[in-house]
């Protein structure tokens, strides 16, 4: 094949998207979701205001790693609500949470940090809350 035709091929077979990036407000602060490939993965990033906290959670599939950017945090993490370790987080702190692990993030300062998880079919339903301080249980509640 010669390079013409290689690069030809390789061409047809490339492809981008270019899109604009969901926005999610949420009571805490909001999301971003940059990539969202079911069956693959989703990417975040996730924006806290100051002493607002993510509900108290689980995940049944769903593996998360968490990076923070800027901002300090206050990670929990464990098997149980009854059982959690806490550390406080600053940027390049990183976190990788397994499915069924408990968790909850909590802003110290206007916090950003990158979510990266797998996203089996029904991801964005899972999620069991097992606190929430703005009221919301389930998942379709933003």
């Amino acid at each position: 094949m010669t390079t013409a035709e290689n690069g030809t091929r390789a061409a047809t077979q490339l492809h981008a998207d270019v899109y604009q990036a969901a926005r999610q407000d949420k009571p805490w602060g909001h999301e971003i979701i940059y990539a969202a490939v079911e069956g693959k993965y989703v990417g975040k990033i996730i924006y806290v205001i100051a002493g607002r906290s993510l509900s108290l959670q689980y995940h049944l599939e769903k593996e998360e790693t968490i990076s923070v950017l800027s901002g300090a945090a206050l990670i929990e993490w464990g098997p149980s609500a009854d059982s959690l370790n806490s550390q406080h987080f600053g940027p390049g702190d990183t976190i990788q949470l397994l499915p069924g692990t408990v968790h909850r993030i909590s802003a110290i300062t206007d916090l950003t940090f990158a979510e990266t998880s797998t996203a089996a079919p029904g991801w964005r339903e899972d999620v069991v809350r097992l606190e929430d301080k703005y009221g919301r249980t389930g998942t379709t509640a933003p």
